[in-house]
């Protein structure tokens, strides 16, 4: 009897040890299960933030709040309010330097407009880009492609560039004037139609925009403050000489607003918690004083908003799942990144290019250089990134270049005795840029 009692006491024993075993084995299990699940839902957000903000850096959709710019927006909504809701034809000029916000502006204002209820999509829209669309031929198949009249156009031949238009224009008509479908032509890179054959496009453009035919807007985007100058007399007489200029005007107050607006998680962000705990984060930077100091280099030098994406998406990089916050040494080094200068002074980089590219051009000494060098920086062409320091050589200090790609080729044409290797260097080098 007291064996059998102590065997089942002993199996008693043993069956509470193997119940605690197999108790403490399943919370290992969820634990670790939980684990798991918090790991994944962390690189999740990770990876949605980055793709979420790279997508705002890089694609510039129209989200977030337009800054300085409250008097252009009002203008160039009435603009195409009257176009769109009430069937008038018009015209006008974005003119602002590159990275002001001349494509943001649009978006906003055509997110605004395809909102309202007298609109319900009831416009088109043609986007052409003086890169892209390099004559009035290839110009001509991207408004018939993006106007999805192929199969009205067909085989037909037409005399006229101007006759191929308005058969284009004619195929959207609905009865009279007021009913048609209003037509948007959006004009990127504006100066660069300039520069086809006897400005074909630009005048038939805006001669429909003045006729009473199919309501037609035709918006201009350009960074060329002459570019008026540069039409002509039968171009400019039919353009209605509205101008929206974008100068940049907002104070560091803003520029640290905007900082922000670039970098917080909308309300709708799928995973609450981390939104909140990211923003707050951000909320956090803006008042670092380190941060501060970055932020304002930055902006004394360039208020252009392409830079500071630039820093941001450099900071952005360094956002992982065991680093999922973005820190004021993140933005420090990804400043010191933007600023890098590969140490390769001025003379070297001439010498390079005479050995490489240039045959007929001397090969000038240092101080020859240096001298053609400071002349470039009288004229106010290059200027220094940052204040130059006591100790920086003159030949290092990183320049930017206050110029547009297509003022220098311009200036190339018409200089009468030019090196050839010149010329045949700016065709190569800043043609694609």
């Amino acid at each position: 009897m007291k064996t059998s009692a102590m065997s089942k006491r002993k199996s008693k024993e043993s069956g509470g040890a193997n119940g605690e075993c197999i108790s403490q084995t399943f919370r290992n299990k969820v634990s670790e299960l939980n684990l798991q699940r918090n790991c994944k839902l962390e690189t999740f957000s990770c990876l949605k933030v980055q793709k979420l903000l790279r997508e705002r850096f890089c694609h510039h959709y129209a989200t977030g709040k337009l800054f300085g710019m409250d008097h252009q927006y009002r203008h160039l909504l009435e603009l195409l309010k009257r176009t769109i809701v009430h069937g008038e034809s018009n015209s006008a000029l974005i003119i602002g330097p590159r990275g002001s916000g001349k494509t943001a502006l649009l978006k906003h204002v055509l997110k605004e407009v395809k909102e309202m209820k007298q609109v319900r999509e009831n416009f088109l829209e043609v986007h052409l880009n003086g890169l892209l669309q390099t004559n009035d031929k290839t110009a001509l198949k991207e408004i018939t492609r993006q106007l999805h009249l192929e199969n009205v156009v067909g085989d037909k031949v037409f005399g006229s560039f101007a006759e191929n238009l308005a058969f284009l224009l004619e195929a959207l008509r609905k009865g009279d004037r007021t009913s048609s479908c209003p037509v948007l032509f959006i004009l990127d890179e504006f100066d660069l139609f300039v520069h086809h054959k006897n400005q074909t496009l630009l005048y038939n453009l805006f001669d429909i925009s003045q006729s009473a035919q199919t309501p037609v807007t035709v918006i201009g985007l350009t960074c060329r403050q002459d570019i008026l100058e540069l039409l002509e007399k039968r171009v400019k007489s039919r353009f209605s000489h509205r101008q929206i200029y974008l100068l940049n005007s907002f104070d560091f107050k803003q520029y640290i607003r905007i900082f922000k607006e670039k970098l917080s998680l909308p309300a709708k962000y799928p995973d609450e918690a981390f939104a909140q705990k990211w923003n707050n984060n951000i909320q956090h930077l803006s008042e670092d004083k380190t941060v501060q100091d970055t932020l304002q280099k930055l902006f004394h030098y360039s208020k252009d908003l392409r830079s500071l994406h630039l820093l941001l998406m450099l900071a952005l990089s360094n956002v992982t799942v065991h680093h999922p916050l973005i820190t004021a040494s993140d933005l420090h080094e990804a400043s010191k990144q933007y600023r890098m200068d590969s140490r390769a002074n001025i003379v070297h980089e001439f010498q390079k290019f005479v050995q490489r590219k240039a045959h007929c051009m001397y090969n000038f000494e240092k101080p020859v250089v240096m001298k053609a060098f400071e002349h470039l920086l009288q004229l106010e062409l290059v200027k220094p990134i940052e204040r130059p320091s006591v100790r920086t050589q003159r030949e290092y200090l990183l320049m930017k270049l206050l110029l547009d790609n297509n003022q220098i080729m311009d200036a190339l044409q018409v200089y009468p005795n030019c090196p050839t290797d010149i010329k045949q260097w700016a065709a190569s080098s800043l043609s694609w840029l």
